[in-house]
């Protein structure tokens, strides 16, 4: 007998389980979002590139005076630049010309001005040079570049390399 009543109760429970009402469609939780259509033709996108050195020079450094820009050039191609230089006021204006590194040092201090030049790459007369300095604030004829832009030039140019100044 024992048997016969489990077999019952296991009966029991099967059939409450299959007799349950089963839903034929599920009910949504949200409204189906229709699919979206965009446009095929991509939206144009354009892009200046940035302006090329306006120097020969190949090897070497380039600045142009008319743009506030300079360039580090190493056999025909640029390897920085443009980036964004300061120059001297009329009255101590950075010289234009064809020039050649003269000489460098990483932590020069001005005996004329008494200031700090991170990063010096001299390269004309009078001591002018290229070196770390504040953008907005004029130099006594130098060229200024960010910390990061002098680093670069420091390490990119060597004695003897072509700068040109337009």
């Amino acid at each position: 007998m024992r048997r016969t009543v489990v077999t019952l109760v296991g009966a029991a429970l099967v059939t409450a389980a299959c007799s349950a009402p089963r839903a034929t469609t599920p009910s949504p939780i949200a409204e189906p979002v229709p699919p979206t259509t965009t446009s095929a033709t991509p939206v144009p996108t354009t892009t200046t590139p940035p302006p090329a050195p306006p120097c020969t020079v190949t090897t070497g450094a380039c600045v142009s005076l008319a743009q506030r820009l300079a360039w580090l050039l190493r056999d025909g191609r640029v390897v920085r630049g443009p980036v964004p230089a300061g120059f001297g006021p009329p009255d101590q204006a950075t010289p234009a010309g064809s020039f050649h590194v003269v000489w460098k040092d990483r932590e020069h201090r001005s005996s004329q001005y008494g200031t700090d030049m991170p990063n010096s790459v001299f390269f004309a007369a009078g001591g002018i040079a290229f070196h770390a300095g504040p953008l907005d604030a004029p130099s006594h004829g130098c060229v200024h570049l960010t910390d990061a832009d002098s680093a670069a030039f420091f390490d990119g140019l060597n004695v003897g390399d072509a700068v040109q100044v337009l």
